[in-house]
């Protein structure tokens, strides 16, 4: 699909696609699809990647889970990137919240050994249940200390986008998850 033999990572909802730009410029050996179910975000994206002129990034339409499930092969990707997905808030809704413990291991599946999940959220009930869902994949290892970060396939830096902004501004506490697939 890249017309090259490259590690590829995975972004589940990548909105307008801020960080899938900056992190494609900063790491050109990797290859990145882009999972976004919102038309107009995808626009952004492309003209963006058109803008750039970045030949690394592809974009899918469509349910991350089930580009997960259909699309991607099992022990094929280097990294999967999940920031800020939607928490879902009330309890009632909780069941459609992208990671949890199903979830997890289907990433965990499609994650080659070694392969990092990166996900950040700025909801605190939904970090516990992330922290909690990754946590009990016997197929991941959560990587904490930061001096572990830098012999990691891809870099856990990220841009902050407007999102996140508004809600360092309101108070909201960002939640970083790195996971490696064991």
């Amino acid at each position: 699909w890249f017309g090259r033999d490259a590690p590829v990572v995975l972004e589940i909802g990548c909105g307008a696609g801020t960080s899938t730009v900056a992190m494609a410029q900063a790491e050109p050996d990797l290859d990145v699809i882009a999972v976004e179910i919102y038309e107009r975000g995808l626009a952004q994206l492309l003209c963006s990647i058109d803008r750039e002129q970045l030949g690394n990034i592809r974009m899918l339409r469509g349910d991350g889970l089930s580009v997960l499930e259909y699309l991607i092969a099992p022990a094929s990707l280097t990294g999967v990137r999940v920031f800020f997905p939607d928490p879902w808030p009330k309890a009632r809704h909780h069941k459609r919240r992208l990671l949890q413990p199903a979830t997890m291991a289907l990433i965990a599946d499609r994650l080659r050994p070694g392969g990092i999940l990166h996900a950040a959220t700025d909801h605190a009930d939904y970090a516990l249940q992330i922290g909690e869902s990754g946590d009990g994949e016997p197929g991941l290892r959560r990587v904490t200390d930061p001096a572990d970060h830098a012999g990691l396939p891809i870099s856990i830096a990220r841009p902050t986008t407007k999102y996140e902004a508004r809600g360092r501004n309101a108070g909201s506490v960002i939640n970083e998850f790195v996971w490696e697939r064991v």
